[in-house]
This record gives C-alpha cells, sequence and structure tokens, in this order.
C-alpha cells in the first residue's frame, strides 16, 4: 500500500474559487481546536435543525493528528440572519466551494441524518472535481438512492410538526412548548425537513472512496438494513456498523463512533 499523502503533498484545487458575493471557508467552518500539523481534517456534517455545535468536543475523542471541522448551515446560531438554503444540491454546491482552501491535506468526511446526505453529495462532487475524500462516513441515513417512504412534514400545521420531532428524538418537548423557542427555531427545522423531503437521488458514476456507514439498531427512520444499502453507493471497501440506540445513537455512543472513524482513518494518520 502507498504512502498517504502528507499535507505538503496535496496542493489546494484551482477547481474551487471562492467567487465574489460566495461565503468564506470561516463562514462554513467552524473549529472547536485548529491542529496546525494535522495530517487529516474530518468535515462534520449536522443533522435537520442541528448547528456545528454538536460537534464541538469531537476533537477530544480523535488523535491529535486529526482536526475537526464542523459545518455551520446558514440561517441558524451564528449564521442565524443569512438566508436558508433548502435545496440539497445548491447546499452541497456552496460547501465544496468554501472547502476549497481547507483542502491542502486529505479530508474526510462525516454527516448524521441530513448531514448524511449533504456528506454524500459534497463526496461527490470533491471526486468530480479530482480532489475526493480518503473516507466518507454516514450515518443515521438509509441509503440515498432508496425510494422514499417518510411522510411530509416539513409544511405540516405545527401539532403536527411537533409531533414528528418528538418522535424522532433529540428534541426537548418542554422547549417546543414554548412560542418564543418555536417562532427562533421553526424556520430552519421546517428548511431542513423540507431540504431532506424533496432530495431526489440522481445516477451518476458510483463512488470510489472507501465508506462506512453507521445505524442504531432501533432506529425506525434508518434501518440497520436501509443503511447497509449504502454500499451499492461506492466501488471503494464498506463497512456497515450497528450500534445500541435510536436514531440519535450517536449522542450517548460518542465514544464508540469515534472509535469507529480512527479505526477507519488510522492508515492516514
Amino acid at each position: 500500500m502507498s504512502v498517504p499523502p502528507g499535507p505538503s503533498d496535496r496542493p489546494v484545487p484551482s477547481a474551487l474559487p471562492l467567487r465574489s458575493g460566495r461565503s468564506a471557508w470561516s463562514t462554513w467552518f467552524r473549529c472547536t481546536k485548529t491542529r496546525p500539523f494535522a495530517r487529516l481534517r474530518l468535515f462534520c456534517f449536522p443533522y435537520a435543525g442541528g448547528s456545528a455545535a454538536i460537534y464541538h468536543d469531537w476533537h477530544q475523542g480523535l488523535p491529535p493528528a486529526v482536526e475537526v471541522r464542523a459545518v455551520q448551515y446558514p440561517g441558524r446560531a451564528d449564521r442565524m440572519s443569512e438566508p436558508l438554503v433548502g435545496d440539497a444540491g445548491r447546499m452541497a454546491e456552496l460547501i465544496t466551494e468554501a472547502m476549497g482552501p481547507l483542502l491542502d491535506r486529505p479530508a474526510a468526511l462525516f454527516g448524521h441524518s441530513m448531514g448524511a446526505l449533504l456528506a454524500y453529495e459534497v463526496t461527490r462532487a470533491l471526486r468530480d472535481l479530482g480532489t475526493p475524500p480518503v473516507h466518507l462516513f454516514v450515518s443515521g441515513r438509509r441509503a440515498p438512492h432508496l425510494p422514499s417512504r417518510e411522510v411530509p412534514v416539513a409544511d405540516a400545521d405545527d401539532a403536527t410538526f411537533m409531533s414528528q420531532l418528538s418522535a424522532l428524538g433529540g428534541t426537548d418537548a418542554d422547549m417546543l412548548a414554548d412560542p418564543q423557542i418555536r417562532e427562533l427555531t421553526f424556520p430552519y427545522l421546517r428548511n431542513d425537513f423540507r431540504l431532506v423531503e424533496t432530495y431526489v437521488h440522481q445516477d451518476g458514476v458510483p463512488l470510489d472512496v472507501p465508506v462506512t456507514a453507521l445505524a442504531g439498531d432501533a432506529d425506525a427512520t434508518a434501518t440497520p438494513d436501509e443503511a447497509a444499502r449504502w454500499s451499492e453507493t461506492t466501488t471503494g471497501a464498506f463497512t456497515a456498523r450497528v450500534l445500541p440506540g435510536d436514531h440519535f445513537y450517536l449522542v450517548p455512543r460518542q465514544d464508540e463512533v469515534l472509535a469507529e472513524i480512527t479505526a477507519a482513518l488510522d492508515p492516514y494518520l
């Protein structure tokens, strides 16, 4: 096996310029702990309604050779004043472009739920530009080419929408009962649900990068069998891991998730 390229061996791709009017990489990515001498960057994509903060402490469970960069979607947290992006293709395009200056060393992508779809689309875009990531981790999401079985709720009344959020877990019911909280969060929550509900997988050349699919054994939105079908998206190595838990299994099982990531990235570190 050849030795993976180090930071100085991989130039920033000229195919990803930052055009006037587009957000710079510093707008799109958050880094709790910068690691200038890291061998690899791990880009983490939040789930629907999530922000970069969900990956705030991931660096603590990863080797010093890995720098974590969490994606901050517009329309929430410190980007609350920016327009929402409700189309998966457009979101992936913007993230891919902003990622350009950070591709001065190998990259890996991790995404949970909606984040898995976006990480996948960004991986396809990077592959097409000749700068594929060394690994793609997808979590809590069935394979993108499977027919949708979701009942659209993005434009449903508040009661129905709240019911769906509660069913998924990960959302404090008492918090949703506060009208001010709903007024603040529902716009970007609905936007993210709409992004997923309107996503249509475009057939194309399969990826040739290694893919790891992680799933909770009690996740009704992405069963282990549905997650295992991510194997059909790549000609590269594929690994499926099932951990105890529901859709948000990765919160209580964070150490195990990070151990899986570390093991998969070990050849590059």
